[in-house]
């Protein structure tokens, strides 16, 4: 009878440890060179009880702002990055803002580049998640594009950034 509640008790705490923490996910891209420009960088996804912390860091870009977007297909094989698709917008909303209605899911904004060519951005959201079940948030298998210019935030449906001068797939660490 011991061992049976000793057995139970641990199991309920087992139970409960797990319930209380959330288990952190990870996604990750390296971004390349498409163009024939010097683009490089990584993307790092973070998730985390339902929020997830995107940080991005890209190297080789002109000064000023370039357009950075979660496009629809995980493939960078084309030398232009068109094989990617195009922007990632599972709920059929027009391209706009970051957090601005509307706007799709994989409009992320602008990323400005320094004098030096190095650019950084970061987003945090409960739109996107790491291999969860929903095709409307799960960022898993998508690619990251940076384009040459910036995002004029109303074209449809991409917001005339110009080439693609990056791209990385968006995979799990």
């Amino acid at each position: 009878m011991k061992i049976l509640k000793n057995l139970i008790l641990s199991l309920i705490t087992l139970i409960l440890f797990s319930c209380g923490k959330g288990e952190e996910k990870t996604a990750i891209v390296n971004i390349e060179a498409r163009s024939n420009s010097n683009v490089t960088g990584n993307v790092t996804f973070k998730e985390n009880n339902g929020k997830l912390v995107m940080k991005a860091e890209v190297f080789g870009l002109s000064e000023g702002n370039h357009a950075i977007h979660i496009h629809t297909i995980g493939d960078c094989s084309a030398p232009d990055g068109k094989s990617a698709g195009g922007h990632w917008n599972p709920t059929n909303e027009n391209h706009g803002k970051w957090m601005q209605e509307p706007f799709h899911v994989g409009d992320i904004g602008n990323i400005v580049a320094d004098k030096d060519g190095k650019g950084t951005i970061e987003r945090e959201t409960d739109l996107w998640c790491i291999n969860c079940e929903d095709e409307t948030k799960n960022i898993v298998g998508k690619a990251i594009i940076v384009h040459a210019g910036p995002d004029d935030f109303s074209s449809q449906p991409s917001g005339a950034a110009g080439p693609r001068v990056g791209c990385g797939e968006i995979k799990v660490r």
